[in-house]
């Protein structure tokens, strides 16, 4: 079998902790996401050779930027010793900072494509720990929540994170999303420095609560059920003071018919869930409404849940 000169492939963008799901659960959306073209190279070793969509502010060497870590990785398994190196190609398509997983996108796309360029020696399971040491450098720790639902699709689960442990769930069909992205950054690090580091008991026994019902709602496809789980009584509380306007853009979500409305991964992007794509586009209309009276510029998109994950686009 002869290997292909190149391989491009794309990673979508993902919501991760879904209100009640800090740090275990995620979904991916359509239209945003990241592509990784992986070539091979008379150049030894792993390489960056460009980066588009980051405005110069990521690093070109391999060792410091998510993807070249996350296809460090999978080479150093793979026992790659060819006489020639690869080199990858980045787009980002997506905001830096947003709460998106733009770095997880980045890590799940250089993985499937260098896996593919070296013949396949990986399954798509076995591709995560490669991809979830990418996510390392941008967030300082291995959580998988982001990465996975960007390698596999649909909503994820994450039962351990070292060694991941993931659960492909239900997606029911109604879902639409609505991301609105105000134009401030925020850095993952930074909002998981603000987290408290102990929780009071009823807390967590709510919190957990919510997590099993929102689960059970995917699987039996009780909307209903999903609205009334997408419910944060630890993380969104404290983070949810870095965006402005945010009671009230929840509050417009939920006035225009969304199931539920919380922060996407650490912001400042939130998202809404709804039963259809004419509520999901009435929810990002409201929400825009409470940013134009701050101020504030933004960006809204709808999606329903994508359920393919990282794929090859171009060979």
């Amino acid at each position: 079998m002869t290997s292909p000169k190149s391989i491009r492939v794309f990673a979508p963008a993902t919501v991760a902790n879904v209100a009640c799901g800090f740090d275990v659960l995620g979904f991916a959306i359509h239209g945003l996401g990241d592509y990784v073209t992986a070539r091979f190279s008379d150049v030894s070793g792993l390489g960056i050779e460009s980066i588009t969509g980051d405005d110069g502010r990521l690093p070109l060497e391999a060792s410091k930027n998510t993807a070249g870590l996350a296809a460090m990785a999978l080479l150093k398994r793979a026992g790659f010793k060819g006489e020639k190196g690869i080199q990858l190609a980045i787009e980002k398509n997506m905001p830096l900072g947003s709460g998106l997983g733009s770095s997880a996108a980045s890590s799940a796309a250089a993985v499937v494509a260098v896996n593919e360029l070296l013949g396949r020696p990986f399954s798509v399971d076995d591709l995560l720990p490669f991809a979830v040491e990418g996510e390392m450098a941008a967030s300082g720790t291995a959580h998988a929540d982001n990465v996975a639902a960007a390698l596999f699709g649909g909503f994820i689960l994450v039962k351990t994170h070292n060694p991941p442990d993931v659960i492909s769930l239900h997606t029911p069909p109604k879902l639409h999303c609505t991301i609105i992205h105000p134009s401030i950054e925020i850095q993952t690090r930074n909002s998981r420095m603000i987290l408290k580091k102990e929780v009071p008991l009823e807390k967590a026994v709510t919190q957990w609560a919510n997590l099993g019902a929102l689960v059970a709602g995917l699987y039996t496809e009780d909307y209903d059920l999903i609205g009334r789980s997408l419910h944060d009584e630890i993380i969104e509380p404290v983070r949810s003071i870095l965006i402005p306007g945010f009671d009230e853009m929840k509050k417009a979500a939920l006035d225009a018919g969304a199931l539920g409305c919380s922060i996407s991964g650490s912001g400042p992007s939130l998202f809404a869930l709804s039963t259809s794509k004419d509520e999901a586009e009435a929810a990002g209309r409201n929400m825009g409404k409470i940013l134009e009276k701050i101020g504030l510029e933004y960006h809204i998109h709808v999606s329903e849940i994508n359920t393919t994950g990282a794929h090859v686009v171009d060979a």
